[in-house]
């Protein structure tokens, strides 16, 4: 070989090591700064609500944009439910799955196109399963399709406050233009406890069957916190662990948001430590909660005809166990209403909602001033306190009284 190409044989080949020991003692949190640029940890934040009065009791990047992922679910089922009180749905209706709600990915019920399911097993499957086809197929039902559902979703969102959200499908799976804030989750999860009382029942559980299995929920914390009745749990990578929880103590209810969990664990113990601060806060005892007034159903009843009947009337400060004489009986007024059909059926429905509490006692109409008055009658007292207990904590308006 001729001496000057041996000379650019070397040159060359300790260029190349240069560049290759440049390139090996560069700092890793350099690399670690370009690839971030791509990727974003998902946003912790938080939010804790007293769901009596909508004040915000504390919070941490509430107003911060973030992904709702399956908390995306409780907006489904709230228009499930406003359609299952304007009776444009029933429970035992039957819905067919299509082809788009079979092909969703999970978490899912794995249901084949073509094949049915009830309305209600759907709510029993998005409050446990979180089954994305579920969702599709309930959004199918009421939008037409769903992306013409998740503009009605969005639309509702904004109706109720929710100014920061925007629905793209009915399941919360990834799309990177469905964003929320945990003040919006907060906004959504009241709401749905004080305007869909009768089927805000539905979180409490765990559990359902279907197809002869038994179908268990994600969400862990309900079994272990007391007082613990709701709501819904969210996780895709982009958000990280999400949960909205309400929970009931000594007749308060709270409501807390967690969004942007590193785990489901942490997420439910920061949940848990929001939910024992607030309830050791005092309320101010300068500032005594109002009176409830008696009015029942107005969001709550059966028929738009008694939403639109519903009169609110001051109800008295005394409860039974405050009462001097402790001699029977008791009765719990529920409503007001313009007509004796919308009280009785008002009354009838209470009763039913209470179940064991209101067993052994009747429903009543009681006419007064122009107004029937709604009543469930035969109460000991400290049954009508109880009973009384229970409705307000499900956003209802009661008073109880002695009977003369």
């Amino acid at each position: 070989m001729h001496p000057l190409a041996r000379v650019s044989t070397l040159l060359l080949s300790l260029t190349v090591l240069t560049v290759l020991v440049a390139v090996l003692l560069t700092p890793l949190p350099a690399l670690a700064k370009r690839s971030a640029k791509k990727t974003s940890l998902p946003v912790a934040a938080e939010i804790l609500m007293d769901a009596g009065s909508g004040t915000v009791l504390q919070g941490r990047n509430a107003d911060t944009l973030t992904y709702p992922a399956s908390l995306t679910k409780m907006m489904t089922l709230m228009l499930t439910f406003e359609a299952l009180e304007r009776g444009s749905l029933r429970l035992d209706q039957s819905l067919v799955v299509s082809q788009h709600a079979a092909s969703m990915p999970p978490s899912r019920l794995w249901l084949a196109p073509g094949s049915t399911i009830t309305v209600e097993q759907a709510i029993l499957a998005l409050v446990t399963r979180s089954a994305n086809d579920v969702a599709v197929v309930l959004g199918e039902a009421l939008g037409g399709s769903e992306t013409a559902f998740a503009a009605k979703m969005t639309a509702r969102a904004h109706a109720l406050g929710m100014r920061r959200t925007v629905f793209r499908n009915a399941s919360g799976l990834p799309d990177r233009l469905q964003r929320t804030t945990a003040r919006d989750m907060a906004i959504l999860s009241r709401a749905l406890i004080r305007g869909h009382a009768r089927h805000y029942a539905y979180f409490q559980r765990r559990s359902f069957d279907w197809q002869g299995d038994t179908v268990y929920g994600h969400n862990r914390l309900m079994a272990r916190y007391p007082g613990m009745d709701g709501i819904k749990t969210g996780y895709i990578a982009a958000s990280g662990f999400n949960l909205a929880a309400s929970a009931v103590r000594d007749g308060r209810r709270l409501i807390a948001v967690v969004m942007g969990g590193h785990s489901a664990n942490s997420r439910d113990d920061r949940v848990a430590d929001l939910l024992d601060a607030g309830f050791k806060r005092p309320t101010s005892p300068a500032r005594p909660a109002p009176v409830q007034p008696d009015l029942l159903i107005t969001r709550n009843s059966a028929s738009i005809a008694q939403r639109s009947t519903a009169v609110s009337v001051g109800a008295p400060a005394v409860k039974p166990s405050a009462a001097k004489s402790t001699g029977g009986p008791w009765s719990i007024q529920v409503g007001a209403f313009a007509s004796h059909a919308a009280a009785q059926s008002s009354a009838r429905a209470t009763a039913k909602s209470l179940g064991a509490l209101a067993a052994g006692t009747s429903p009543a109409v009681v006419r007064s001033g122009g107004l029937y008055k709604a009543r469930l009658t035969g109460f000991a007292a400290t049954k009508a306190d109880a009973a009384c207990t229970a409705l307000k904590t499900a956003g209802k308006g009661c008073f109880a009284l002695q009977d003369r």
